[in-house]
């Protein structure tokens, strides 16, 4: 790589560590990474700490910079995220953060029809309609599914009023931006899965917490069904 910006070697750096190139305990130099990539120290030097504000390096004296076990990566950073979905890791990433919207979107929707201010829940009945629309004219796979979808998630987890909830928003963007990437998002929506997102929209708006829970796990869990059959 002839004379990277620093972006480029955190991306490059940061990609094949992700996807498993540079397996834990894997020992970098400095001089090493700056003969490589055709950059300065000092370039080397900012990427090699994005990297352990990421907790997937670390740098020890006389030992020199190792790639850290996944256990300490700090896996909802979103730009980790996307690393990983770029990854041979692609199809376990996008498993395991269904499997975190499974454990947490359910109770969100059910703060969100507890909580919701009447203009999150118009937007959120608004962005169902949205997706209904779209879903009706096939065209589930498009940038405007795409931005709807994103759109949908975010108003449901900021509506219930918890932070911590509010903070999973872009790792869930990251995991639905991943999918239609990679084309896992069908033109035609899973039926079960689109009809849930109105029913839960519908539930948010008339302030059923019982339904919106309910249909919120209803079309995670069929997502989930659909991601776990994409084999590795």
């Amino acid at each position: 790589m002839v004379q990277a910006s620093h972006d480029s070697v955190l991306d490059h750096l940061g990609r094949r560590i992700a996807g498993g190139e540079l397996v834990p305990g894997t020992v970098l130099t400095l001089a090493d990474l700056e003969a490589e990539y055709g950059v300065s120290r000092t370039v080397v030097r900012e990427a090699v700490r994005v990297l352990e504000a990421k907790a997937m390096l670390s740098s020890k004296r006389r030992v020199g910079i190792t790639v850290s076990p996944m256990s300490r990566w700090s896996m909802l950073d979103p730009e980790l995220i996307r690393w990983r979905l770029t990854s041979s890791a692609r199809a376990r990433q996008i498993v395991a953060l269904t499997e975190l919207r499974l454990a947490v979107e359910p109770i969100a929707a059910r703060l969100a029809a507890l909580r919701a201010s009447e203009d999150q829940r118009a937007e959120i009945g608004r962005l169902a309609d949205e997706l209904r629309r779209l879903g009706a004219e096939h065209q589930g796979d498009s940038e405007e599914y795409l931005a709807a979808d994103i759109a949908f998630h975010d108003v449901l987890l900021r509506a219930g009023g918890n932070l911590m909830l509010t903070a999973i928003q872009s790792p869930i963007a990251e995991v639905i931006t991943g999918r239609h990437t990679a084309g896992l998002t069908p033109a035609e929506p899973v039926h079960q899965a689109l009809h849930n997102h109105v029913e839960a929209a519908a539930a948010i708006v008339r302030g059923d917490a019982d339904a919106a829970e309910r249909h919120v796990r209803g079309y995670v869990e069929a997502i989930l069904d659909e991601v776990r059959s994409v084999p590795e």
